[in-house]
């Protein structure tokens, strides 16, 4: 049941990205801690190699992989670590790898076998891992193939955890170890990587918690990250410092940065809301005043036109008033004229006129038929009053002439004299 859940884990960690395990690419300006102080746990089982513990580094920062014992993909590779190095302006991680021969991985002292150049802590023959027993913890009552080799350190004993920048090793690659980094490599297993993933996932071997010090300094196998064969870091390689200050800066000015951007945004926004404002007030009082300013034309217009209205009105009724008066006027004088045929009546003193025989003028009265001009008011109907004018008839008293020669001896002398 034990190996179907390892196989298990072994075909998920298979799909898991290659990227999880090596941290390839990985850059940052702040140096790993030193190298923890820690013993190795017993090998569990002939054919094993030593995987070094080393710090990685994920979202949260450093975090440290427990050193552990692994399998390699085949019979007769050997293990090269990976390291962190200076890159000219940042630390970048370099893959470990399996390989014929152990290449260059930064002069970094892992101990127990890995010094800094090379691996003493064993080798193959005819299949099968013979162990030095001066630098690996092993049970030679499992274990046979066992030797044991005094291990001369010719490098500088220190904790360092990496190569290159302030306070790094300085060890270059030798002409072997160039050779066999451009040799031919095999990738880390599926055991490692799940291992590493376990160990990323464990809050307390984060360095800004355990301060160089992790609980768990290594492991029996890989992935195991508690139980008898878990191994704690005696102390740890250098006093931790943490980069608080610069992480504080930084957070300080991402901070101070996403303040200032929403301090901006909420400006524009209010900016913006006030334009909006504005111009919706704007709007509203010139729809105010234009409506007002329609209505008010709209009201002079009616009172213009009322007026207009009112005073033609009156001026027509004045015209026709006076029209009205002008057409009585004008009757009434037409017809009053009519009436002065009247002095025809006046042709009595054509009775005066006995003294001659002149008086027959009197007959002349006929003029009063020209009253007859009144007839012209017919269309008035008032030329009735012509019928005034039958006093024109009494001229009949013509016949009187024949009594006049009665009174001839009146007349007059041709003089004018009596």
């Amino acid at each position: 049941m034990r190996k179907i859940r390892l196989l298990s884990l072994a075909l998920l960690i298979l799909a898991m990205s290659a990227a999880a395990f090596a941290q390839f690419g990985v850059s940052i300006t702040i140096a790993p801690p030193a190298l923890p102080i820690y013993t190795q746990p017993m090998v569990p089982a002939a054919g094993y190699l030593w995987m070094p513990g080393y710090w990685a580094y994920g979202d949260e920062g450093y975090f440290w992989v427990p050193g552990t014992w692994v399998e390699p993909p085949t019979v007769g590779l050997l293990w090269t670590p990976g390291y962190w190095g200076w890159g000219g302006n940042a630390f970048a991680w370099n893959d470990g790898y399996w390989g014929e021969q152990v290449g260059f991985y930064g002069g970094v002292n892992y101990g127990f076998g890995y010094g800094g150049v090379g691996y003493e802590g064993g080798y193959w023959n005819n299949g099968a891992f013979n162990y030095n027993r001066s630098v690996n913890n092993v049970n030679v009552t499992n274990i046979t193939n066992v030797y044991s080799k005094t291990v001369i350190n010719e490098t500088t004993v220190n904790h360092v955890s990496y190569n290159g920048g302030e306070g790094g090793i300085t060890a270059r690659p030798t002409a072997a170890e160039e050779t066999v980094m451009h040799g031919h490599h095999t990738p880390a297993t599926a055991m490692q990587t799940a291992h590493v993933h376990a160990a990323s996932s464990n809050h307390a071997l984060l360095a800004s918690v355990n301060q160089g010090r992790p609980a768990v300094a290594a492991t029996a196998k890989p992935g195991e990250l508690s139980g008898s064969g878990v191994v704690a870091a005696k102390e740890a390689g250098a006093p931790y410092k943490a980069p608080e200050n610069k992480a504080a800066t930084t957070k300080a000015t991402e901070n101070k940065a996403a303040e200032n951007k929403a301090a901006t945004t909420k400006a524009t926004e209010n900016k913006a809301a006030e334009n909006k404002a504005a111009t919706t007030k704007a709007t509203e009082n010139k729809a105010a005043e234009n409506k007002a300013a329609a209505t008010k034309a709209t009201e002079n217009k009616a009172a213009e036109n009322k007026a207009a209205a009112t005073k033609t009105t009156e001026n027509k009724a004045a015209e026709n008033k006076a029209a009205a008066t002008r057409t009585s006027e004008n009757q009434a004088a037409h017809a009053q004229p009519a009436t002065h045929a009247q002095p025809a009546a006046h042709a009595q003193p054509a009775a005066h006129a006995q003294p001659a025989a002149h008086a027959q003028p009197a007959a002349h009265a006929q003029p009063a038929a020209h009253a007859q001009p009144a007839a012209h008011a017919q269309p008035a109907a008032h030329a009735q009053p012509a019928a005034h004018a039958q006093p024109a008839a009494r001229p009949q008293a013509a016949p009187h002439p024949e009594a006049r020669p009665a009174s001839a001896p009146e007349k007059k002398a041709p003089g004018g004299k009596e």
